[in-house]
């Protein structure tokens, strides 16, 4: 039985996800831990539950998805696992954000591997597979599990919503054929993680979504 446990972290109300199953082992994706106090909660919900990181993904490497990043790595030892086309994003447009809005950030460790579309990601009895979905950043991927059928789906799509396109390297176009080609695909009941606000399924999106329908 995989289980995701939803932290919400920082000043955007992002959405951090730990995924783990029966052997303890897991995965942190998108760690937004930004003050003291929600870097504390995180590592105590590990402690507690006895848990063993194994991976730290990131969907996309915005500010709001990368906080943590490098709390990840001076706890755990875990560099970030990303799509190289999202490495731009990370060394250049995410500081850039951070003294834009005033905001500090520790600066995210360089990945040594890269996250690859169609790969499956395994840890313990647990696997995902990476889906390559563009458009919010140049290089989203979202990761699905198949067997409980849900999707961590960063900032791609939402509740009544999908991802902003106003961010350099960002296309409309590209981001809602992303939603129709590698999600809508998916059957009506996914479960939809989604990187801010609540959780949503994919045929709930499919009738009342106004972007695409």
């Amino acid at each position: 039985m995989t289980t995701v446990h939803t932290f919400t972290f920082n000043p955007f109300q992002e959405n951090t996800f730990i995924i783990y199953d029966e052997t303890n082992a897991c995965v942190i994706i998108d760690p937004g831990c930004h003050s003291a106090q929600e870097k504390e909660e995180l590592q105590t919900f590990i402690k507690k539950n006895e848990l063993i990181p194994k991976r730290l993904l990131n969907t996309h490497c915005h500010i709001d998805h990368v906080f943590g990043n490098k709390f990840i790595f001076d706890v755990f030892g875990l560099k970030p696992e990303l799509h190289k086309l999202d490495l731009p994003t990370l060394t250049g447009m995410t500081p850039m954000a951070a003294k834009m809005y005033g905001i500090p950030l520790e600066e995210s460790p360089l990945p040594e591997t890269f996250l690859i579309e169609n790969e499956i990601i395994r840890f313990g009895n647990t696997e995902l597979e990476i889906r390559f979905t563009p458009g919010h950043a140049p290089g989203h991927v979202v990761f699905i599990n198949h067997k409980q059928r849900f999707v961590i789906n960063g900032d791609v799509l939402f509740q009544g919503s999908i991802g902003r396109t106003d961010f350099p390297g960002c296309s409309f176009e590209q981001l809602i054929n992303s939603i129709k080609t590698q999600l809508f695909v998916l059957e009506d009941d996914y479960v939809v993680y989604t990187g801010h606000g609540p959780s949503t399924t994919i045929g709930f999106e499919k009738k009342h979504n106004p972007f695409l329908n």
